[in-house]
């Protein structure tokens, strides 16, 4: 079964509604240039938009230290240097979006609900394998975490997520998280459904199908 979905702000067809705006998101939907020069992960092959090039980057977008409910999930782990926070989108195995927060530290990936201020998954970041992202001007990115299910989601800083992703697990370890630039890709939405999500440009933005498989 095929879903189809066309991007600008993302569209979706059939019975699923938009996604919501993201708050404080600044990039551009329009088209990006291919970054042949920098040392990101991204290696001169992703297209990149000119707002995610030159965007300076201030890692905690929430001000979690001010947010008593945010503090208490991460001092109860012992794990409170905020190395990144925003609002995401996290696609579910069913193909449902839903808002959450996103906080990296240098141990963990937090996810937690915007509205109640609950934790709803931690993932250490010794677990993580890699990350995928197409190699087009669009928010989505896949966590691979071969011991779970993986993570579907959606940033408008993307860009920056990634780069914070891979500085910290070098820096923590002796390895170089991977990042996987590929107009298809695999990932398991849920333990038992593993979902094939393609990407290419068309005609007024990026098309995103997804596969069962």
């Amino acid at each position: 079964m095929d879903r189809s979905k066309v991007q600008r702000r993302p569209k979706y067809d059939g019975d699923e509604s938009p996604p919501p705006d993201f708050d404080g998101g600044d990039e551009d939907h329009g088209a990006g240039e291919v970054d042949g020069g920098d040392q990101t992960p991204f290696a001169g092959g992703k297209v990149r938009r000119k707002a995610s090039r030159f965007r300076e980057h201030r890692g905690d977008y929430l001000h979690v230290s001010t947010r008593p409910g945010l503090m208490r999930i991460l001092e109860k782990q012992g794990d409170t240097p905020i190395l990144f926070a925003d609002k995401v989108l996290k696609f579910t195995g069913s193909g449902k979006m839903k808002r959450r927060i996103f906080i990296l530290t240098d141990f963990a990936i937090y996810l937690i609900d915007p509205e109640t201020e609950a934790m709803t998954r931690r993932i250490a970041l010794a677990a993580v394998e890699k990350m995928c992202l197409s190699k087009l001007s669009d928010n989505f990115f896949a966590i691979i975490i071969p011991t779970e299910y993986d993570l579907f989601m959606a940033s408008t800083r993307k860009t920056e997520l990634v780069q914070v992703m891979v500085d910290v697990t070098k820096s923590a370890s002796d390895y170089e998280l991977e990042v996987l630039l590929s107009n298809r890709f695999e990932y398991n939405a849920s333990a038992s459904l593993v979902k094939e999500v393609s990407f290419e440009e068309s005609e007024g933005g990026i098309k995103t199908k997804f596969k069962w498989k």
